[in-house]
């Protein structure tokens, strides 16, 4: 929501009351399951976690220079958006979650290709986020990314 915003903390101070509670509990749950090697920051105006550069020198190929994007959790208009880029790029957890969602929350997945999009700031599934946040490690999903871009070659 706050494009300018350079730190988390000054992200934070930027949401209404209700959105920023739901937020900062879903940043405590992702950062308390996120596996070692990922790093906070603020990536695209939105608090990102990311394969930083000294882990993966190469980075990211969309934006040469920047740190490989992994999830992020942003306050949109409307919801509060957690892009998790493992979804997409690993089809068997992408099943993996939506069948746990329908089984732990009533309303129903509101969900792109990356993007989780949660309406309703008291039916956030908490734990189902922290589960999904350690699903996959930072090599794991290292290699799942350069696959793709080998594959993208390919076509």
């Amino acid at each position: 929501m706050n494009a300018s915003a350079e730190t988390v903390e000054a992200y934070l101070e930027t949401l209404p009351e209700e959105r920023r509670e739901a937020v900062e509990k879903l940043r405590e749950t992702i950062l308390r399951h996120l596996p070692k090697g990922f790093e906070e920051t603020i990536s695209y105006g939105m608090i990102g976690y990311v394969v930083p550069l000294s882990v993966y020198p190469e980075g990211y190929h969309a934006a040469k220079g920047e740190p490989l994007p992994f999830m992020s959790l942003a306050s949109q208009k409307n919801h509060i958006a957690l892009y998790h880029m493992g979804l997409y790029a690993k089809p068997h957890l992408e099943e993996w979650f939506r069948e746990e969602y329908e089984k732990r929350v009533t309303p129903k997945l509101d969900m792109g290709k990356s993007c989780i999009r949660l309406k309703k700031m008291d039916q956030i599934p908490y734990d189902l986020i922290g589960e999904l946040s350690e699903k996959i490690t930072v090599e794991e999903y290292i290699r799942a990314y350069e696959e793709a871009m080998e594959n993208r070659k390919k076509k």
